[in-house]
């Protein structure tokens, strides 16, 4: 068996450091005659921009610069391609890069072998970003590993995380004995003192004024007690702040009367040492200051070495101290540490049975022997590997998709429109009312009546098209637009708007659930009609079409639109005559916002006038684009955080999603005209973007608010969920499920296995 460590690993100072070097070692231990070099490898994760930031040991192949997102795509390349049989992830949220270390998530999706990853933290009250970071992790790893059962309890509750995924195993401790003469003993501050002691990373949060506090009345009692605090400053801290914690307790120390019972030894000491240091002291304390602590790796230590321990009752104490390994004090209480050290230092024996009890227990939690659990969980893992899920999903499956909402849309309607902008799920008044989204609301609202004859649809349908006739012009253009208190801000609107209003109107012609919609509807289309030539801009036109196209499966013989229709679609294929050339088969000199609508008007186009040519440079200009969105075996639209140019570089971020929406909705449509049903295949490969099949591995769809997240960003995504991205989740989704009822029926008249529709 061979391991790839995914891991930060000394020399940095960094607990899960320690924590990874003993456990490879201790997995090493478990194999006869084999080395650490023979039985796996670390790729490292470095905290600066710098790959020779520390000086690794030999086992240390690859490293990752935490906030360099590249590195992990590289990392996951050189782990597939090396002899590693399993991958150990070790997770904390803090030393990976992104929103809540959410750089790790593409790693572990490209990763080809069996996972098993360690939680450090779990967290009872998660954010967004951190609950969704975890479920990732579970859905592509073999197994969890945490080190408590508070932290087993989490996963099941409040992360949904089947118990068969979960393994607790406790946390190690150094497989060494109590010196006959221990060399600390001697020293100063050690020497004829009674020593209370803590050790670890300093920084606020560890509660370490609370035992200087309690000091006056444990030396009132006990005038030979020192307290001692081993360990360095975190490194983060003292980048930030450097020594302002340590010397804030030094001048508590000083106002306290207690400066000479205060000893700091600021350094990281070997394992070997450590061990020297908590056998001779007296008792062991962690004050730390709330209950949110799922795994400390310090009491285990101090329990392992057989300490009296002390501490606060955050979780982890809670489990460990238990059976009467230990005591517990509450948070901040200086006078209930000072009286438990006084008793205990009063009552030797009581401190010596604390001891007894501790050192049994950590016997069971020497490494070598959490080394074999190890082993045990990563044999299970190879034996039982499942690379299905790692396989981009290629069919269309309605079972994995969440049941369809309103909800959110119902949130960000009001009597006079949808408000175009929201705070997380909060709609932002502020903001007011734009006509794209209404226009939007519209076909959104119009497919899902059209799906399942929602009364839910049907009332939301008049608001939007009330708006859209509000912000019609005299002259038949239109307003995009109003302030929440309904005042106008703008004198005519963009040709975008206009455009993807048309088509909205052109689509309410072709659906409407009455008579009395679609004479309203073709009233407002008609009024627009004469704007239809001077349209300038390509994506106002080929809005446009759609809405045309729309128009004319209603009314075939309008020969006026017809020739309107035709007139437009010249124009868009004169644009990509004259730009189109080599291997660049677009329609202008770059690639910008909402690609996808440029082949998605031409194949409805094609659709009403059977023009092969239409459909030839459709087909053609779409193939050119999936090679640059989709090749990846998921979407990776062209990024907002500037364009994508001849000759240039393809701009990852800002993802946006109605980009998504254009590319579910232009694979629908190349199925409708080419009955190929590779396009169904993109289709759902498109959708699944929104659930997390995309860079970041990230869903932008929030299944508690029922909205869609604004876009994905270089760390992360944008949680704001407003009308745009919400619509265009909404629209997407609906779109699937037309086009499984399309594979549906075309499995049925083939005679192949199909799902049935009422399984929708």
């Amino acid at each position: 068996m061979k391991i790839a460590y995914i891991s930060t690993y000394p020399p940095r100072e960094c607990g899960i450091a320690t924590f990874n070097n003993n456990l490879v070692k201790a997995i090493a231990a478990n194999f006869k005659n084999k080395s650490v070099k023979d039985t796996g490898f670390v790729v490292a994760l470095n905290d600066s921009d710098k790959l020779n930031e520390y000086e690794y040991p030999s086992e240390v192949e690859f490293i990752i610069r935490q906030e360099n997102q590249n590195d992990y795509i590289r990392a996951a390349g050189y782990i597939n391609n090396s002899t590693a049989d399993v991958c150990i992830l070790e997770h904390e949220f803090g030393i990976y890069g992104g929103e809540s270390g959410i750089y790790v998530l593409p790693l572990i999706h490209r990763v080809n072998k069996p996972i098993v990853a360690i939680l450090h933290t779990v967290l009872r009250e998660p954010t967004f970003m951190q609950k969704i970071a975890i479920r990732e992790i579970a859905a592509n790893a073999a197994k969890i590993v945490v080190m408590s059962k508070k932290a087993v309890g989490f996963l099941k509750d409040i992360y949904r995380i089947s118990p068969d995924k979960i393994q607790l195993i406790e946390h190690g401790v150094p497989d060494l004995e109590i010196l006959d003469i221990n060399p600390v003993k001697k020293q100063y501050p050690f020497r004829d003192k009674r020593v209370l002691f803590t050790f670890g990373l300093i920084s606020r949060g560890k509660g370490l004024e609370t035992v200087v506090r309690a000091l006056p009345k444990i030396i009132s009692r006990h005038p030979d007690a020192m307290y001692v605090i081993l360990g360095n400053t975190h490194p983060g801290v003292l980048r930030n702040s450097g020594e302002e914690y340590r010397d804030h307790l030094k001048r508590l120390a000083t106002e306290l009367g207690v400066q000479d019972h205060l000893y700091f030894i600021n350094k990281f000491v070997s394992e070997e040492d450590l061990f020297n240091y908590l056998t001779a002291i007296d008792i062991y304390i962690t004050p730390y200051l709330n209950e949110a602590q799922i795994t400390s790796g310090t009491l285990s230590y101090a329990i392992g070495a057989g300490a009296a321990v002390v501490s606060t009752p955050y979780w982890h104490a809670q489990e460990l101290l238990d059976d009467n390994r230990g005591r517990l004090f509450n948070f901040k209480d200086a006078d209930g540490l000072a009286d438990i050290v006084n008793d205990l230092l009063g009552h030797p024996e009581k401190l010596k049975r604390l001891k007894a009890h501790a050192y049994e227990y950590g016997l069971k939690l020497r490494w070598p022997r959490i080394g074999a659990e190890y082993v045990n969980v990563l044999t299970h893992a190879i034996t039982n590997a499942d690379y299905s899920q790692k396989t981009p999903r290629q069919i269309i499956d309605p079972e994995i998709m969440p049941t369809f909402s309103l909800a959110h849309i119902k949130r960000l309607t009001d009597d006079t429109g949808i408000v175009q902008h929201a705070k997380y799920g909060i709609p932002n008044l502020k903001e007011g009312y734009c006509l794209d989204d209404n226009a939007r609301a519209l076909i959104m609202a119009l497919m899902a009546y059209q799906q399942n004859k929602s009364p839910e649809a049907l009332e939301l349908l008049p608001i939007y098209l009330s708006y859209i006739h509000y912000m019609q012009l005299e002259d038949g253009n239109f307003r995009n637009f109003l302030s929440f208190d309904r005042r106008y801000l703008d004198d005519v609107g963009s040709e975008d708007s206009f455009g993807r209003t048309v088509w909205a109107l052109g689509y309410m012609i072709n659906c409407a659930p009455n008579n009395s919609y679609r004479e309203f509807a073709y009233e407002l289309f008609h009024n627009s009609v004469r704007h239809f030539k001077s349209l300038e801009h390509l994506r106002g036109i080929i809005n446009t079409i759609i809405g045309l196209a729309h128009y004319l499966k209603v009314y075939p013989y309008d020969e006026g639109l017809l020739r309107e229709l035709n007139d437009m679609t010249n124009r868009v294929i004169e644009a990509y005559q004259a730009h189109s050339s080599g291997t660049w088969h677009w329609f202008e000199d770059k690639l910008t916002y909402d690609n996808a609508i440029f082949p998605l008007a031409l194949l409805h186009s094609c659709e009403i006038t059977g023009n092969e040519q239409v459909k030839s440079i459709a087909l053609k200009s779409l193939a050119f684009l999936d090679e640059l969105v989709l090749s990846k075996g998921y979407l990776c639209p062209v990024g907002n955080d500037g364009w994508y140019y001849r000759g240039g570089t393809m701009p990852l971020y800002d993802q946006q999603a109605i980009e998504t929406m254009a590319s579910v909705l232009v694979h629908l449509q190349a199925y409708r005209v080419a009955q190929k049903t590779e396009y169904l295949r993109k289709m759902f490969i498109s959708y699944m973007w929104f659930l997390g099949e995309n860079t970041l591995r990230i869903p932008l769809y929030d299944h508690e608010t029922k909205g869609c997240c604004d876009g994905l960003q270089p760390g992360g995504i944008n949680r704001n969920q407003g009308a745009e991205s919400t619509l265009a989740y909404m629209i997407s989704h609906l779109a699937v499920l037309n086009g499984f009822q399309m594979e549906y029926q075309y499995n049925k008249s083939n005679n192949s296995t199909a799902l049935t529709v009422e399984q929708l």
